[in-house]
C-alpha cells in the first residue's frame, strides 16, 4: 500500500512545481515510509510514497512505460494470472510486482483493464501524448481517491491533507458539509471530501479527465442475478469464495498477521491463513485488542451479548496460533483522539476510531501486512437492522436514530434551507433506488436489495475509511478478504431465507463455516467491534468536553449552540437520547466525536464558507 499525488493542468506548464507536490508528498510518508518517487511532465506531476510488500526492486514509482506512467496504491490479488495472460499475448516482464502488471494491462486495455482486476486500488494514469488522465477506484472502496478541479485542471491525492497543501484548495466547508458532519457524521456521501472543494471518487467508479474536463463513470455494481443453488449448495460455493479470497491475499514478501476477534469473520480468515501457513511449515501470529477495565465492567447489549476475550483463546488455540492481546488504557485511548482524528482528516469513530489507531501502532512494531474481516456484516446481513422490524421499516438510514437531535444542536442562523429528515431521506432513497432486481423479487427479496446497497455504499464505507487511514498513518496495510467483489456480487443474489439460515444473521456464511471452525464459534451470536466498558472512559470524555466549553475560543460554537451544549454537559449526555452513531457510538462517544469535532477545526484552519 502507498500514499499518491497529483495534478494535471492542461492549460499550463506545472512541470516546476515541484515545491507544492514535495509537500504534498511529505504529507502522506506515514502511508508509505520506504521510498518516494516523483514524475514531472510539462502538463502533469505525480508523486508516489511507498510501503514495500511486493517486489521491492521493481515495483519503484511513478512507472513509466511509453507515453503512460502510472501512480497506483493497492494490491492486485490476481497479478500472476494477469502476467501470465498478458505475457502469451507477447508483453514481458522485470519482475513480479503488480505496479508494473496494473500498468501494462492498462496499455492492452486501456479504461477497461478495471474489468479484469482482482484487488484494493486507486490508480492514476497519464498518457503524455493525448494529454489525459485516467483515474480508477476499487469496486468496494477500500482504498481512498480524492480530487478537487483546480483552474482548468485536476488535483488529487489519498487523503484530503494532501490536498490542502495545493495553494487552489482551502479548508472551507459550506452548508453541504456541515449538514455531512452534524446529521450524518462520521459517515459522509460517497462522492464527497467533506471540505466544500475536495471530492472523492465513490468506489467502482473511474473518471478521464482532458482538457480540464472530467467525466466520472461508474463501471460496477452489484447487478441482481437468479440464484439457482440450495442452502448446501450455496454454502459450499460461498466457502470457495472465501477461502479463494483470504489465501490469495496471504501473498506478501513481508512478514503478515491476522487479525483475531473470536467472532465469526475474523476467524474465518485466521483458520484459513493459519491452514496455508501450516502447509508452507510456519506458524500464524493473530493479533486481538482489549481494554483494561473490561472483564469487571462488561455488560451485555443487544449489540454485544458476550465478551470476546473467552472466544480469542478458545480460537487461538484451535488453530495454534501464536497471539498477541493489545491492552489498551483509558489515558492512552484518550490522547489517541487527537492523533485518530489527524489520521482521517476529520472527527471519526471517537473511540473506536482511536483504540484501533493504536492498535494498529502496535502491531507495525513487527508486521506490516494484516487481515481483517470487515465487510462481511454489511454484505452478508449481519446487524439487527437486516431482521430488525422495526428498523427496516424506519425511513432513511436503518443506523441513524438521532438525526433530528442532532440537528437541534446547530445554531439557528446555520442550515435551515435543510430538513434533517428529508435529508436524510432523501440520500438512503437516493442509493437504494439504485439497487438492481429482477421481476421475479418478492417485496422482502427487493427490501434486502435496498438494504445490501445501503451498507455497501454507506456503512461500510464509514468502516473502511476508518481501517484505511488508522493503519496507514502507521505505514501498516491491512486486507479485507470479504470486500472480493465477487464475494459481494454472490452475496447480493443470495435469496433472504438462505443468507438468514437457521433464522440467524450471516446465517449461510456460519453453514460455510462449520467444516473448519468449532461449531460454537461458527455460531456464536455477533459482536462488534470492541469497545470500552470502563466508566473512567466516560468520566474522562465529559471533563474534557467540560473544560472544552469553557474555552473563549471553543470552535464548537461556530457550527452549534452554546446554551444547548452547555445542557448536553450539565446532563451528562441525557438529554441526548439516542446514539450518536449505530451500535457503537452512545454517550461517551459523542462526546469524543464533539471534541474531535472541534480539534479538526482548529488543526485545519477549518472556515465556514455559506
Amino acid at each position: 500500500m502507498c500514499g499518491i499525488a497529483g495534478w494535471a493542468d492542461f492549460n499550463r506548464n506545472i512541470k516546476k512545481e515541484t515545491g507544492i507536490m514535495e509537500r504534498m508528498s511529505q504529507s502522506l510518508a506515514p502511508r508509505g515510509p520506504d521510498e518516494h518517487g516523483s514524475f514531472y511532465d510539462n502538463h502533469c506531476c505525480l508523486v508516489h510514497r511507498r510501503l514495500t510488500v511486493i517486489d521491492p526492486e521493481n515495483g519503484k514509482q511513478p512507472m513509466t512505460q511509453g507515453n503512460y506512467t502510472i501512480c497506483y496504491n493497492g494490491e492486485i490479488y490476481n497479478t500472476g494470472e494477469l502476467q501470465k495472460e498478458l505475457e502469451d499475448m507477447g508483453y514481458s516482464f522485470g519482475g513480479h510486482s503488480d505496479t508494473e502488471v496494473l500498468l501494462t494491462a492498462y496499455l492492452q486495455w486501456g479504461d477497461d483493464c478495471l474489468e479484469h482486476l482482482n484487488g484494493i486500488f486507486a490508480f492514476a494514469v497519464w498518457d503524455s501524448a493525448r494529454k489525459k488522465l485516467f483515474m480508477a477506484r476499487d469496486r468496494a472502496g477500500v482504498k481512498p481517491l480524492y480530487y478537487a478541479l483546480v483552474d482548468g485542471g485536476v488535483v488529487f491525492a489519498s487523503e484530503p491533507k494532501a490536498m490542502l497543501l495545493h495553494p487552489g484548495i482551502k479548508p472551507l466547508i459550506d452548508e453541504e458539509g456541515i449538514a455531512q458532519i452534524m446529521l450524518l457524521g462520521p459517515a459522509a456521501k460517497p462522492d464527497s471530501g467533506i471540505f466544500r472543494d475536495i471530492k472523492q471518487l465513490p468506489p467502482g467508479c473511474k473518471m478521464v479527465c482532458t482538457k480540464g474536463v472530467c467525466a466520472l463513470e461508474c463501471y460496477w455494481q452489484p447487478i441482481a442475478q437468479e440464484h439457482r443453488e440450495n442452502p448446501e449448495e450455496t454454502a459450499e460455493h460461498l466457502a470457495y469464495l472465501i477461502r479463494d479470497s483470504v489465501t490469495r491475499q496471504l501473498i506478501s514478501d513481508v512478514p503478515l498477521c491476522t487479525f483475531l476477534s473470536g467472532g465469526l469473520d475474523s476467524s474465518i480468515i485466521s483458520a484459513i491463513a493459519a491452514d496455508e501457513y501450516k502447509k508452507q511449515g510456519k506458524v500464524l501470529d493473530t493479533y486481538s485488542v482489549d481494554y483494561k477495565g473490561n472483564r469487571e465492567n462488561f455488560k451485555a447489549s443487544l449489540f454485544q451479548p458476550d465478551e470476546d476475550a473467552p472466544w480469542i483463546v478458545k480460537m487461538s488455540e484451535f488453530i495454534g496460533s501464536r497471539h498477541c492481546n493489545v491492552v489498551i488504557d483509558t489515558p492512552q485511548l484518550a490522547q489517541a483522539l487527537y492523533a485518530s482524528t489527524s489520521a482521517r482528516d476529520g472527527a471519526g469513530m471517537a473511540d473506536v476510531d482511536s483504540s484501533l489507531y493504536l492498535f494498529c501502532g502496535e502491531i507495525r512494531k513487527k508486521f506490516r501486512v494484516g487481515v481483517s474481516g470487515e465487510c462481511a456484516d454489511e454484505i452478508f446481513g449481519g446487524y439487527p437492522w437486516y431482521q430488525n422490524k422495526e428498523m427496516l421499516a424506519r425511513k432513511g438510514f436503518p443506523w441513524a436514530t438521532s438525526t433530528e437531535e442532532r440537528y437541534a444542536l446547530l445554531r439557528n442562523d446555520l442550515c435551515r434551507s435543510i430538513s434533517p429528515v428529508s435529508y436524510a431521506e432523501e440520500l438512503a432513497q437516493k442509493t437504494a433506488k439504485k439497487a438492481s432486481c429482477l421481476d421475479t423479487d418478492t417485496p422482502q427479496q427487493r427490501k434486502m436489495r435496498e438494504m445490501f446497497m445501503l451498507n455497501f455504499y454507506w456503512f461500510m464505507q464509514t468502516l473502511l475509511t476508518r481501517k484505511d487511514r488508522c493503519s496507514m498513518a502507521h505505514g501498516l496495510e491491512v486486507r479485507v478478504p470479504f470486500c472480493d467483489h465477487r464475494i459481494a456480487q454472490y452475496a447480493y443474489n443470495i435469496p433472504p431465507e438462505i443468507k438468514f439460515w437457521n433464522g440467524r444473521e450471516k446465517g449461510i456464511v456460519r453453514l460455510a463455516s462449520e467444516k473448519i471452525l468449532p461449531k460454537d464459534v461458527a455460531w456464536r451470536k455477533k459482536s462488534p467491534y470492541p469497545k470500552t466498558h470502563n466508566p473512567d472512559y466516560m468520566k474522562r470524555m465529559l471533563d474534557s468536553f467540560s473544560e472544552l466549553l469553557k474555552k473563549p475560543d471553543c470552535r464548537l460554537f461556530e457550527l452549534m449552540d452554546k446554551d444547548k451544549l452547555i445542557e448536553l454537559e450539565r446532563s451528562e449526555g441525557r438529554a441526548f437520547s439516542k446514539n450518536w452513531y449505530g451500535q457503537l457510538m452512545a454517550t461517551p462517544q459523542m462526546f469524543a466525536y464533539l471534541i474531535q469535532l472541534d480539534y479538526w477545526l482548529r488543526q485545519y484552519n477549518v472556515q465556514i464558507a455559506i
